[in-house]
């Protein structure tokens, strides 16, 4: 048996022998339009005016949607949350998971394609790119120059104007989490703390470096989703397809001409579909987990067909039982609805209504009670027996309220302080101690348990309960 030589040295492109990794190609993406590059437009508009502009709206004389660590508040219009509030983002993260599965069996990687932030800078920066180099030919005839002033001014131009979109990025995103107003004021005074400093200059960067420069090695190589999508598909999941048997054998031909009289298929070998492709692979070569399902393939063969006097649709969107079996549009809709389908959404519209329900059950006003547990009972004057507690009140909302207390529990059991309630200010949480007391005389030896309720009066009045005991030595 012949042994196998070792590797020769060099760029390791020999012969058949694995790599452990390839060098990147610079992929020049030529711009394309038509159908899913509106979308793609239409999702970048709308995902970068909800991004931008969130932070700015204000709600009753505060910022709309705002996570205040500091203060361990999260504000989102009317809604206010606490850290106890944690089963609210539970069940969000939740309904974000089954809502990928179920739009990624459905149609493969939709948000991929059209919503990840990634695809989305990336094309944002790259229509900066666009505009200030030109198109595709344009690009690679000018990085081919030599350095010259016009290459730097437009290179410089270029940068200048990616690194502006990058910070103001970064600045919006710490606008999340501390109010933007007053980072507008903290950056024009020069009084920018050094988190917030950090913060803004570390997600910036990321944005430049991801959307500038690594674009479509985030896709291939970092994120996760590429690699673990393929357990999520089924030959009825639509996808970015090529039909080969109506487009092989594929070579140039007159348009004059029917391709089948000519011996081509209706692909002419343009390769246009892997000029527009932003990862640069050739969708021709069968379902890639490289593809993101962008669509912009499918508008550029479409473009091409049209000037060929042939039918659209060479690459689309069908699955592989479509494909196989030359489904109609409307047969192939039908499969949609399978079991793998009907389970995701039943699922998801469980997650959803106990989400919408518990955010509609959920109290405005809070109560924890503990037992101060450095003296379990007290002698007081008067002739009463005393149990001391720590109360903690959270007001959830934007009203101001008076929080006054009863108490059920054993013969005589009273209120000893606060008799005048606690006021409870908006959107704020206050520790205070609860001093309940019965008369000394009668008192029997024991644990009993004890109801206390929070009451506020006013146009909108709570009130809330828990429970605790009452102990006599």
């Amino acid at each position: 048996m012949n042994t196998p030589a070792p590797p020769s040295p060099g760029n390791g492109l020999q012969g058949t022998e694995e790599v452990l990794y390839e060098a990147r190609r610079k992929i020049y993406a030529r711009s394309v339009t038509g159908f899913f590059a509106r979308w793609r437009v239409a999702m970048v508009w709308i995902t970068q005016i909800v991004f931008y502009g969130l932070p700015w709206l204000r709600w009753d004389q505060r910022q709309a949607m705002l996570l205040d660590l500091v203060h361990r508040k999260f504000y989102f219009f009317g809604l206010i949350l606490w850290p106890q509030d944690v089963i609210f983002l539970a069940l969000l993260l939740i309904i974000s998971a089954y809502g990928l599965f179920l739009f990624t069996a459905i149609a493969g990687r939709l948000f991929c394609g059209y919503a990840c932030p990634q695809t989305v800078y990336t094309q944002i920066f790259m229509w900066i790119e666009h505009w200030v180099e030109g198109d595709r030919l344009a690009r690679i005839r000018l990085d081919s120059q030599p350095m010259n002033p016009r290459k730097f001014a437009r290179k410089a131009a270029k940068h200048a104007l990616w690194i502006g979109v990058a910070l103001w990025t970064g600045f919006t995103f710490v606008g999340y989490f501390t109010p933007i107003r007053t980072l507008v004021q903290e950056v024009l005074t020069l009084g920018l703390g050094g988190w917030e400093t950090f913060w803004i200059l570390f997600y910036g960067f990321a944005t430049y470096g991801n959307a500038g420069f690594m674009r479509e090695q985030v896709c291939k190589y970092m994120c996760p989703y590429a690699r673990f999508q393929s357990v999520m598909f089924d030959r009825d999941t639509l996808i970015v397809t090529y039909d080969p048997e109506r487009g092989e054998p594929r070579g140039k031909r007159r348009r004059e001409l029917p391709a089948r009289e000519q011996g081509k298929g209706d692909c002419v070998d343009c390769s246009i579909c892997v000029q527009v492709c932003p990862t640069g692979i050739d969708i021709r070569e069968g379902l890639q987990y490289m593809c993101i399902g962008c669509g912009a393939c499918a508008d550029a063969c479409d473009t091409v067909m049209d000037k060929m006097n042939t039918p659209r649709g060479l690459i689309r969107y069908s699955s592989e039982n479509a494909l196989e079996g030359h489904w109609s549009r409307r047969q192939q809709w039908a499969h949609l609805l399978r079991p793998r389908i009907l389970v995701y959404s039943a699922i998801l519209v469980a997650m959803v209504g106990l989400f919408v329900g518990g955010l509609a059950m959920r109290q405005t006003v809070k109560l924890d009670v503990m037992r101060d547990r450095r003296v379990l009972a007290r002698e007081i004057p008067g002739g009463l027996l005393e149990n001391v507690y720590q109360i903690q009140l959270m007001n959830a909302s934007d009203t101001p309220r008076r929080m006054r207390f009863e108490v059920q529990g054993p013969p005589g059991l009273v209120v000893v302080s606060p008799k005048q309630g606690i006021e409870l200010a908006a959107s704020s949480n206050v520790l205070h101690p609860l001093e309940l007391a019965i008369p000394t005389d009668g008192a029997r030896s024991g644990v009993y348990h004890v109801e206390i309720t929070a009451r506020s009066a006013g146009a909108d009045p709570v009130s809330v309960h828990h429970d605790s005991t009452f102990i006599v030595p």
